[in-house]
């Protein structure tokens, strides 16, 4: 009764909009994403009753599995419940959140550390804590669709520089007024390109235009430096990067995000971005499960070298096969086929063969760079490789 009667509704504007879209319209055709797994152990997931290994996760560590993470999550929900059911400027924080943020900070180097429900926050709020109107953020543009969110929502003035590029970034800096205030983005691991950032010559550029600098390192935390403390530490600039965000949803094994830096800057932030005013703090389970993983991560340094083992094996194979990686120096490794047709059908047969990986077209990524995403763990095992290789050389044969 209630579906007819929505069914014979007068449709509007918005109704004829989202039935005629066409990328809508090829994503439903073939389910290309959010499909859903009936069952997860490890590497495997099983949809529609078919066993894959899943080759699209950002769980580059694999800690989600770890016994200690588990029990952690256990332990806390038992302790402290499911949530605290509100903003932790209404409700107030609790002792979970202030150990977590304090681990995470002496982990990153930083004084302090906010944590908020979910990583896109956390970005966004990297820039509208501290950049507004007048202000000038530049950055790179190939940066996550959360700190563009964040630009929008600070009212400074915007200017894009191109992927990675000092010398494009010099020349715009030149023609800045010295006396504006300007923040500068950028990312430690892109993770769609797999790239990493060129920090040495981007800070060097800021220290000297006097740049407040806001570093996502989502994709760089567990990956790369000493024990996975990130890009900023890989490259030994720790003291130069003002703000240090990120996600832990990747290698700390739990959902949520996180901003570190000075203290001052910190309680400067949770004051002034709404990110944090409104948004429902992170959960027990959430943060005890990221404070073991973290821990982990410091105490089992093979988790990191397994990653980079396979990393390597991994694009030893995609070399082999003559397959463009854009040059990715990481473990979140892409498949470049240049249209979305090419990167659709090379999608269907890796999951033919029991592979579970994603597309990503333009306008997500440039014309003419469609690409298959794939990311490796450090739990891919020596049986998951052989389902891999078998299915990539079958997908690469078909092209």
């Amino acid at each position: 009764m209630i579906r007819s009667l929505f069914q014979s509704k007068a449709r509007n504007p918005i109704h004829e909009r989202c039935s005629s879209d066409s990328f809508t319209q090829l994503r439903s055709k073939y389910a290309l994403y959010y499909r859903i797994a009936e069952k997860q152990n490890g590497t495997r997931v099983t949809v529609d009753g078919k066993d894959l290994v899943m080759l699209a996760s950002n769980e580059y560590l694999g800690l989600s599995q770890h016994p200690k993470v588990i029990e952690a999550g256990k332990t806390a929900l038992e302790k402290w419940g499911s949530g605290t059911m509100g903003a932790r400027s209404a409700n107030g924080g609790r002792g979970f959140h202030r150990e977590l943020e304090e681990e995470l900070a002496d982990f990153l180097g930083k004084q302090a550390c906010h944590v908020f429900s979910a990583g896109y926050l956390a970005c966004m709020a990297s820039i509208t804590g501290f950049a507004q109107r007048g202000d000038c953020v530049l950055v790179d543009k190939n940066m996550h669709s959360s700190v563009w969110d964040g630009i929008r929502l600070s009212m400074a003035s915007v200017e894009r520089f191109s992927h990675n590029s000092a010398s494009h970034l010099a020349s715009l800096l030149e023609v800045l007024d010295p006396q504006q205030a300007k923040l500068l983005a950028i990312e430690g691991v892109y993770s769609m390109e797999g790239h990493i950032g060129d920090l040495p010559a981007l800070v060097d550029l800021a220290e000297q235009h006097r740049c407040f600098v806001s570093l996502d390192d989502a994709h760089g935390l567990g990956v790369l430096g000493e024990n996975g403390r990130g890009t900023a530490a890989h490259f030994g600039l720790t003291e130069k990067i003002d703000i240090i965000c990120g996600s832990l949803s990747k290698s700390l094994a739990s959902t949520g995000g996180f901003v570190a830096g000075d203290a001052e800057l910190i309680e400067f932030m949770r004051t002034h971005s709404k990110q944090s005013i409104f948004s429902a703090a992170i959960s027990p389970a959430q943060a005890a499960c990221a404070q073991a993983a973290l821990r982990v991560l410091q105490e089992e340094p093979e988790w990191n070298q397994r990653l980079w083992a396979n990393t390597r094996r991994y694009k030893a194979l995609l070399d082999e096969l003559g397959l463009d990686t854009w040059q990715s120096e990481t473990p979140a490794i892409p498949i470049v086929l240049g249209t979305r047709e090419k990167a659709y059908y090379f999608w269907k047969r890796l999951w033919e063969k029991g592979v579970f990986t994603i597309i990503s077209t333009a306008p997500g990524v440039p014309p003419g760079k469609d690409l298959v995403r794939t990311a490796i763990s450090a739990r891919h095992s020596e049986e998951d490789f052989e389902i891999i290789e078998s299915a990539l050389r079958y997908a690469a044969s078909k092209m």
